[in-house]
């Protein structure tokens, strides 16, 4: 298959999911189409490197990935990081919901190293997949190595529409008492240039606007992401800590000093192509999946997912109802452990443009729903199924 007719079906692919999900107002998440879809493509006529023929290799994803991340740490502040406190105990509530329930009921139908290699992938992280994989191989369990990547790839397909199930829930009512005047939400996620932004941060990374061009944003995005990822390495010896993690960690930091704009991928007229190609290297995993091995493994699939979901839903729902947060919004963010980034950003905007066209209201509610779920996907996805995954394997 030639390069630009790989291009040209993986696209269409991701068209479809937008096309299906603009038509059912964001019920059905393009995401989950576009897997579906993939799904179908790989099992049929598909080469298994269709996406690297594309011109998506795993060198370019990464790539994305921590420009991306960069990017997302532009669109909070050191303050709304301090202020998501709640998401964060939210977020390791659903976790905890996970790990009891499974151990509480799987462990009672099936075998304890299932419910093992099951937990870490299920909190969300593709790190975590691939150790519980190597862990169960080596351990001479094959079917649970292919079990740890399979889960990981279909879980998705429970926490998309599912999410936005409830985020249109919460939509709604947020929604509501916007329009009535009993609900004022900060409006600071607009991608507009903020005109009082020159003012903020340190002259000494200001430049002429002349000289700001979308090549110097790229730059800059390129030096924040560098820098978390030395600092990774440079820490390994003491402490494992992602490159990812630091990646929004610093971004954070380049917004509040000055050295980044909000939003600067945007600004660089970059961000499309970014999502487009992340999305198509996590799509890439559903190559895995083949029929036999998801007969094989599709009844401790479907009911390890059915049994997080359960346990995510009564723990996140009890920390809600502690936090004084939405049993709806609660839940979101327990559930961005099933898909994490950039799902988690695209569901929620998709939600958010099929409840209204006003851009004010639009601002008004990413402003209150997109903040939690990127940081619920992040501690769960990126952090804590990392670590979980650590200890875990040393179980098998």
């Amino acid at each position: 298959m030639s390069q630009m007719v790989a291009l040209v079906l993986v696209l269409l692919i991701l068209y479809i999911g937008d096309f299906v999900s603009v038509r059912t107002k964001a019920w059905i998440p393009s995401v989950f189409i576009s897997a579906m879809l993939f799904l179908i493509g790989f099992w049929t006529f598909f080469p298994q490197n269709i996406v690297e023929i594309a011109g998506i290799p795993s060198t370019v994803a990464t790539m994305v990935m921590y420009l991306l991340v960069v990017n997302m740490g532009t669109l909070l502040s050191v303050k709304e990081l301090m202020a998501q406190w709640k998401t964060i105990v939210i977020s390791l509530s659903g976790i905890l919901g996970i790990i009891v329930i499974l151990f509480a009921i799987g462990s009672l139908i099936f075998d304890m190293n299932t419910v093992i290699v099951a937990i870490p992938p299920l909190v969300g992280g593709l790190v975590s997949a691939l150790i519980m994989s190597e862990g169960a191989a080596q351990a001479g369990l094959t079917s649970l190595s292919v079990f740890a990547i399979v889960i990981y790839v279909m879980q998705g397909f429970a926490g998309y529409p599912l999410t936005s199930i409830v985020l249109k829930r919460e939509g709604k009512q947020l929604l509501q008492k916007y329009r009535n005047g009993e609900l004022a939400l900060k409006t600071t996620t607009k991608v507009e240039e903020d005109p009082t932004q020159a003012k903020n941060g340190f002259k000494l990374f200001q430049v002429p606007e002349k000289y700001n061009t979308d090549y110097f944003k790229f730059l800059k995005l390129a030096v924040v992401g560098c820098l978390a990822y030395l600092t990774s390495v440079f820490l390994a010896p003491v402490v494992e800590i992602n490159g990812l993690v630091l990646c929004l960690v610093f971004g954070v930091i380049a917004k509040s000093i000055g050295f980044l704009e909000q939003h600067a991928l945007y600004k660089a007229n970059g961000f499309g192509f970014a999502i487009m190609g992340l999305m198509l290297f996590i799509f890439d995993g559903l190559k895995s999946a083949t029929p036999n091995m998801m007969l094989e493994i599709l009844t401790p699939l479907i009911v390890c997912i059915i049994l997080a979901v359960i346990g995510m839903y009564i723990f996140s729902f009890i920390a809600g109802k502690i936090l004084k947060v939405s049993k709806n919004l609660a839940f979101a963010v327990s559930l961005t452990a099933l898909y994490g980034f950039p799902a988690d950003y695209i569901i929620t905007n998709e939600v958010i443009k099929s409840l209204t066209n006003d851009e004010k209201e639009q601002e008004a509610l990413t402003n209150h729903m997109l903040p939690p779920m990127l940081v619920g996907g992040f501690i769960s996805v990126t952090i804590v199924s990392v670590i979980l995954a650590g200890i875990f394997v040393g179980f098998l």
